[in-house]
């Protein structure tokens, strides 16, 4: 049996030290804004739409990708993490679809969380701290990523001061 995989884009949006998770009503588990890469987009793209959908907020990637100098080319935005999930294992233990995902940290001006129609509901959406991040029962790989992304952003923000 062929295992299908998917291209996706995650991104850890921060605001003022904290960053916004969602229930994810399926999965039973907190995760930051994300989905499937779309045939015409870049993972960078994908992971900014999704933002925008999900949250209806504008997203800044925090990139630290060096720049090339290619007339014929440019440099994409690199995701701090590129990470293989298996999203369906038979009980057998083949492998049936999986995800390739991307993912990026960003910066937002607001936390006013007001996705598009048909998306994931405001009220399901909370602003974790690194105190509650680390105290909370979320996976650790998403504690991990949300820690990082809140660190990277304030270095961020300390440099252009």
């Amino acid at each position: 049996m062929e295992t299908t995989r998917h291209f996706t884009s995650t991104v850890y949006i921060v605001n003022d030290g904290a960053v916004a998770l969602h229930r994810h009503e399926r999965l039973g588990i907190r995760i930051p804004p994300g989905g499937h890469i779309d045939r015409d987009e870049l993972p960078h793209e994908a992971g900014l739409r999704e933002v925008k959908e999900e949250t209806g907020l504008e997203a800044e990637l925090v990139d630290e990708t060096d720049a090339v100098p290619a007339p014929d080319g440019r440099v994409l935005p690199q995701p701090r993490h590129q990470m293989l999930y298996d999203i369906n294992v038979h009980e057998d233990g083949r492998v049936g679809h999986q995800h390739i995902d991307h993912i990026y940290y960003a910066r937002v001006e607001s936390r006013e969380i007001d996705p598009h129609d048909g998306e994931v509901d405001a009220e399901v959406w909370e602003w974790y701290n690194e105190s509650e991040l680390e105290k909370s029962d979320i996976d650790p790989d998403t504690v991990q990523f949300a820690l990082e992304a809140i660190d990277v952003v304030a270095d961020e923000a300390a440099i252009e001061n």
